[in-house]
């Protein structure tokens, strides 16, 4: 494939460097630019016109939350709250849908597959073409492993859909900031820097090591490097000591800027605390959430789960800079009310001594 090669295109390395590593160097706010998928996405609004800064969103998000029984139908019944704006979104773009499957072989780190049929219940009346549910698993055998091992494999003749393996699909050089702030190279995987493709990031409700929670977000923004099975560039996202302000966070703003999804949906009937994103236990919350504003799913599923979001580096990042609505009291809930679905998660254990929780 072309654009599978091992030293850097100048394109991408300008691309890159110009617009990324630079402007944090030099303590300039280049938080996006105009042909970047945040520019196409939810955050469009954010951008000023005639300019290449965002600014924070002023207009109210919508986020639904449905607390149930059932899986399938809390998760259909949250998209269906939000149906006329989701749909009207989709316009001709090619539909990815990306799962969460750190993993391979640790079902209750990963995307259940009844969310997902969820999802698929929810657009294909709606949208004739094929859907595309791609995965990169950061594990060290292939994503069609866990297709198998998770019962991903009957959707494609349930549903007509393709299951993709994204890391061996096309990619693209990007930076991320490496030990002591250095630029740093990494592979991100052309599909998610395609603005022709609308992303539904189907994400399970989870604890995280680093950043304390994992949602909608992240599951797209760390999904988005490669894995090539030899070289795992997911990983040099993680760079650094584990940190309130680890640079994680700071990584995640930065790919944000043009890999983000346009639909974050959250799957939390039975969500993971402890040791996320692989090695925690199960906790019964019975919730599902949707939203065209991504940010504001995860802040509302942060606050279900008992963390402060404006904690959270990463999320008040994306917030400032414009790349959704941030602010509890501008995020209107519909469905059950959040009175009703308030939990205490157990953090990480490095993430419970470094947040004093």
């Amino acid at each position: 494939m072309a654009s599978n090669k091992n030293h850097l295109n100048r394109r991408d390395v300008l691309k890159g460097i110009g617009m990324g590593v630079m402007g944090f160097a030099l303590g300039r706010k280049v938080f996006g630019l105009a042909n970047s998928r945040a520019a196409v996405g939810p955050a469009k609004a954010g951008l000023r016109r005639g300019g290449q800064l965002y600014k924070k969103v002023t207009k109210p998000a919508r986020v639904s939350l449905v607390k149930g029984n059932d899986r399938r139908e809390i998760v259909y019944q949250s998209l269906k709250k939000i149906e006329d704006e989701v749909l009207a979104s989709i316009g001709d773009k090619k539909i990815l849908i990306k799962p969460n499957m750190v993993a391979v072989n640790t079902p209750l780190c990963a995307t259940h597959v009844d969310a997902i049929r969820a999802i698929l219940d929810f657009l294909k009346p709606h949208y004739k073409k094929q859907i595309i549910i791609g995965e990169s698993t950061a594990a060290r055998t292939s994503t069609f492993n866990g297709f198998k091992n998770y019962g991903y494999l009957p959707l494609e003749k349930e549903y007509n859909v393709k299951l993709a393996d994204l890391n061996r699909t096309a990619y693209q050089y990007r930076y991320v900031f490496g030990r002591e702030n250095r630029p740093l190279p990494i592979r991100i995987i052309s599909i998610f820097l395609d603005p022709n493709v609308y992303i539904v990031s189907a994400a399970r409700m989870k604890t995280h090591d680093r950043v304390l929670t994992t949602l909608s977000l992240k599951n797209v923004l760390l999904g988005s490097p490669l894995n090539d099975y030899k070289k795992n560039d997911k990983w040099q996202v993680h760079t650094g000591q584990r940190a309130v302000n680890t640079l994680c966070h700071y990584n995640m703003f930065h790919l944000a800027q043009e890999v983000y999804p346009d639909l974050g949906v959250i799957d939390g009937f039975v969500g993971m605390e402890g040791n996320g994103p692989i090695g925690g236990t199960a906790f019964d919350s019975r919730v599902a959430l949707a939203s065209r504003d991504p940010l504001a799913a995860d802040i509302i599923a942060t606050k279900i789960m008992g963390f402060d979001p404006k904690r959270i580096l990463y999320l008040t990042s994306l917030a400032e800079a414009g790349l959704g609505q941030g602010e509890l009291e501008k995020i209107n809930v519909l469905g059950t009310p959040m009175s009703q679905c308030q939990y205490h998660f157990k953090p990480e254990r490095r993430m419970a001594e470094l947040y004093n929780l």
